[in-house]
């Protein structure tokens, strides 16, 4: 599965880092800390976050995350928005609280392993 299924089977707004749709996506991790998804999340993993600054991007690069999910209708700052874009790593949008998402892609991921 890659960025541009999800994109279109979950409704998601492309920001930015629209290089990156071809990104194969292994799972996903939801935080809003910084530091949690430094020392937890994985290369290849769907970041779903609330947070909008330009860090996000740093630490989005640093974990090779395959895109990351802004949600509650959120919109990138300037400057996070120039680095998706310079990273060429996703940078997505839904009005969908975090829970939601992170359900909707459970599930797409999951798909045909029972629960």
């Amino acid at each position: 599965m890659t960025v541009n299924d999800i994109v279109h089977q979950l409704g998601l707004t492309v920001f930015g880092g629209e290089k990156g749709l071809d990104r194969e996506i292994t799972g996903g991790y939801v935080s809003d800390l910084l530091s949690d998804v430094m020392g937890n999340a994985s290369e290849g993993d769907v970041w779903i976050t609330l947070q909008t600054h330009k860090n996000v991007m740093a630490v989005a690069s640093l974990k090779e995350v395959a895109a990351v999910v802004l949600v509650k209708g959120l919109k990138p700052d300037h400057d996070t928005l120039a680095q998706s874009n310079e990273e060429d790593i996703p940078l997505l949008g839904t009005e969908l609280e975090a829970f939601d998402v992170a359900g909707k892609l459970y599930a797409l991921i999951n798909k045909n392993e029972p629960i």
